[in-house]
C-alpha cells in the first residue's frame, strides 16, 4: 500500500506526460486506470511502458510486471469513480480541461486528489464549472515525470492548505520532490526559467553565432553541469568567492541590467520554425524517438545517482 493510503490513480490523458506518470504510478505498486480518447491507447500506453521501465528510479522494471496493475475505462466519468487521486494530462484548451473538471468533479470521490498536469492554465480557471473547486491542485511535473523529480504545486482560492499538504505528501510518496508556489503565476517556474533561456538559445543560433549542436554542447558542458549540482543563487553566491552573492551583485551586478538589455527577442515566423525544425531533424532525425528519450533518461538517472550518492555519503552537503 502506498504510505499516503492512496492506492488507485486515474490518469486521464495518454500523451507523453501521461505515460510517464502511469508508469511511476504503476513502478510504486499503484493501481492505474487509463482514460484517453485515443483509439490505440492501449498499443500506446504497452509502448510507453517499454520505452520507460528501463529508466524508472530505482532501476528498471519489467513493463509486463508494471502492466499487471494497468486498467482501461474511455468513459471519463467511470475512469475516476472509486480512485483515490485523479492526475488530469489532456491538451493545454481551456473549455476541455474545464469540462474535464466538470465531469470528474462529479463522479470522483469526495475525498480523491483532483491533480492536474497542466503547465499554463490556473485551477480558479480550470475549475470554474464545478460545484466544488477545492480539491483541485496543479501538480506540474518536468518531462519525464517518471524521472524527474520536481512537481510544482499551484492551488486556486478555494483550494485549501490541507489539500495542498495532501498532494505534496502523496507525491513524495512517490519520490517526487513537490514545491509549492507560493504566489500563482502563468507558466509556472520551470517553464518560465526554461522559455528564457531558450529564447537566447534560438536567438543565438538565428544570428549565427553558433549552431543548434554547439549550443547545446556550451550548455550540458557548462550551465547545465552547475546547476544539476546547485541553484543558480548558489552558483553566483560560490561566484562572489567569500564575499558571496552580495559581494558579486556589488562588484558584477550593476552590469546585469546591459546583459538583459542586450538578451535578443527572436520572432517565431514561419521561417524561423522551418529553420529550427530542419536543423533539429539533420541532428537528431537519424534516432527514433525511444532511442532519444532513453538516451536521455539514463544520463538524467546516472546524474541523480550521482548526486543521491553524494548527499549519502555526506548528509550535510
Amino acid at each position: 500500500m502506498n504510505a499516503t493510503g492512496r492506492t488507485t490513480v486515474a490518469v486521464v490523458g495518454a500523451g507523453t506526460i501521461g505515460v510517464g506518470w502511469i508508469t511511476l504510478f504503476l513502478a510504486h505498486g499503484l493501481t492505474v486506470r487509463v482514460n484517453s480518447r485515443r483509439p490505440d491507447a492501449e498499443s500506446h500506453v504497452a509502448e510507453g511502458l517499454r520505452t520507460f521501465a528501463p529508466t524508472l528510479p530505482g532501476g528498471p522494471r519489467d513493463p509486463r510486471e508494471l502492466a499487471r496493475r494497468l486498467e482501461f475505462e474511455p468513459d471519463v466519468a467511470r475512469a475516476v469513480s472509486g480512485v483515490d487521486v485523479v492526475q488530469e494530462n489532456a491538451p493545454e484548451n481551456l473549455p476541455l480541461k474545464q469540462e474535464l473538471f466538470r465531469i470528474i468533479g462529479e463522479a470522483a470521490p469526495p475525498t480523491a486528489l483532483l491533480l492536474s498536469s497542466t503547465s499554463t492554465l490556473l485551477p480558479d480557471l480550470m475549475g470554474a464549472e464545478m460545484k466544488d473547486s477545492s480539491r483541485l491542485v496543479v501538480g506540474h511535473p518536468f518531462n519525464s515525470p517518471h524521472l524527474v523529480p520536481l512537481v510544482e504545486l499551484v492551488g486556486g482560492g478555494q483550494t485549501t492548505p490541507e489539500t495542498l499538504e495532501e498532494a505534496a505528501d502523496f507525491y513524495r510518496s512517490i519520490g517526487k520532490t513537490p514545491v509549492e508556489l507560493r504566489r500563482a503565476v502563468p507558466r509556472f517556474v520551470a517553464n518560465r526559467l526554461q522559455a528564457a533561456l531558450l529564447q537566447e538559445s534560438i536567438h543565438l543560433v538565428r544570428e549565427g553565432v553558433v549552431t543548434m549542436e554547439e549550443l547545446d554542447t556550451v550548455v550540458t558542458r557548462s550551465i547545465g553541469l552547475r546547476w544539476a549540482a546547485v541553484g543558480p543563487f548558489e552558483a553566483f553566491h560560490l561566484g562572489g568567492g567569500e564575499g558571496g552573492l552580495r559581494g558579486w551583485l556589488s562588484h558584477l551586478g550593476p552590469g546585469l541590467e546591459t546583459a538583459w538589455a542586450e538578451l535578443g527577442r527572436p520572432r517565431m515566423t514561419e521561417e524561423t520554425v522551418e529553420a529550427l525544425g530542419a536543423e533539429a531533424e539533420r541532428l537528431f532525425g537519424d534516432r527514433t524517438y525511444r532511442r532519444l528519450a532513453q538516451d536521455r533518461d539514463h544520463k538524467q538517472r546516472a546524474v541523480l545517482d550521482a548526486l543521491d550518492a553524494v548527499r549519502a555519503a555526506d548528509p550535510a552537503g
